[in-house]
């Protein structure tokens, strides 16, 4: 059984969190109730853009004061970008508010930059590259403690500009501007450089990857945090609508990639066509709430209201909840995902 700190836990776990903006918190109220569980050792954490950030405030926490720090630094990160997103000009209008909408859509101003984007780039419109999340990063997050942490591995990955590859960094490799790649939406920032080499979003590639667990990790078992919708009934038709849901697709891509080549690999061992002691595949879980967050606008991703990341958090912490209650004696038995499912073109459940 894994030990940290002086203390025993039962099951052991890798992470992969899933990027989506602001719904990150979402991300942050499964590790919240992960992380209070008590039982539940986290061996390794991959993560895509937010996901990138929730990894290094649970890296650095865990430094600080065990699972207790990491929930805290988490709490203050996202605290702080809700109080830095107070002074945006895109709120919600005063009709959402009173309607319960969480969608930015209705803002003139995001209505007016959405427009913009998709005209003139990021090099136009901000030329001094203005980003006030480094400055959260900065602020909330000691990347020495991340750099030193002993407590698990983390791997952030990025989406390499020039090749179209994706380029995962270890945790000694760990920067804030590692973290501002793993987070650059090409339309909206400039692309990170690093060593001299430009990156993107490591959505497009990688949201998030789970090839480094197979050979660094001990634990069989992988949690996906998701946090986009891989289905979505019905044809959009709005221009907001076909661009949102081309989003979703783009960034679950790799994903699902990743997800075939598992269930590959376990179909082959299941015909005897490899050999049981040189290959084997992970048990994959999956933690997600879609019914709650498919019916959120992709502008909600942009809004950092403290109510809406609270209400996310929530939703996070219950759906992890209801997520230890059913699975957690499955842990390092079997899977609670039929991967299979997923890919017969139905639609369907994809849980067992």
């Amino acid at each position: 059984m894994p030990k940290r700190n002086g203390k025993t836990f039962e099951k052991s776990i890798n992470l992969a969190l899933q990027g989506g903006g602001a719904h990150g918190a979402f991300t942050w109220g499964v590790l919240d109730r992960l992380l209070e569980d008590g039982r539940i050792y986290i061996e390794a954490i991959s993560g895509t853009s937010a996901g990138a950030m929730n990894a290094v405030a649970v890296a650095d926490g865990l430094m600080r004061g065990g699972e207790e720090g990491a929930r805290q630094v988490l709490h203050d990160f996202w605290k702080a970008v809700s109080d830095v997103g107070r002074m945006s000009p895109i709120q919600r209008s005063v009709i959402d508010v009173f309607m319960g909408n969480w969608s930015l859509e209705n803002n003139p101003t995001y209505m007016f930059l959405d427009l913009l984007n998709r005209v003139a780039s990021p090099y136009d419109l901000n030329p001094m590259n203005f980003n006030p999340l480094r400055d959260i990063l900065e602020k909330s997050i000691d990347f020495e403690s991340v750099d030193s942490c002993d407590k698990m591995d983390v791997y952030l990955s990025a989406t390499n500009v020039e090749t179209g590859r994706v380029r995962v960094f270890n945790r000694a490799e760990i920067t804030p501007d590692v973290v501002m790649a793993s987070a650059c939406l090409p339309l909206m920032f400039h692309a990170v450089e690093i060593d001299g080499v430009p990156y993107w979003d490591g959505g497009y590639m990688g949201n998030p990857v789970l090839f480094p667990f197979h050979r660094r990790s001990a634990s069989a078992d992988i949690v996906i945090v998701q946090i986009n919708p891989v289905v979505r009934k019905g044809t959009p038709r709005s221009a907001r609508e076909i661009m949102d849901r081309m989003n979703e697709i783009t960034f679950n891509s790799s994903l699902l990639k990743e997800l075939r080549a598992i269930d590959f690999v376990h179909r082959l061992l299941e015909d005897e066509a490899l050999d049981p002691k040189e290959y084997s595949y992970p048990l994959v879980h999956i933690i997600e709430s879609h019914e709650n967050l498919k019916n959120l606008g992709a502008s909600s991703k942009m809004n950092a209201e403290w109510n809406f990341l609270r209400h996310l958090f929530d939703v996070g912490r219950s759906a992890a909840d209801d997520w230890i209650d059913r699975n957690y004696d499955r842990l390092g038995v079997t899977s609670t995902v039929d991967i299979r499912t997923m890919f017969q073109g139905n639609g369907g459940d994809h849980h067992e």
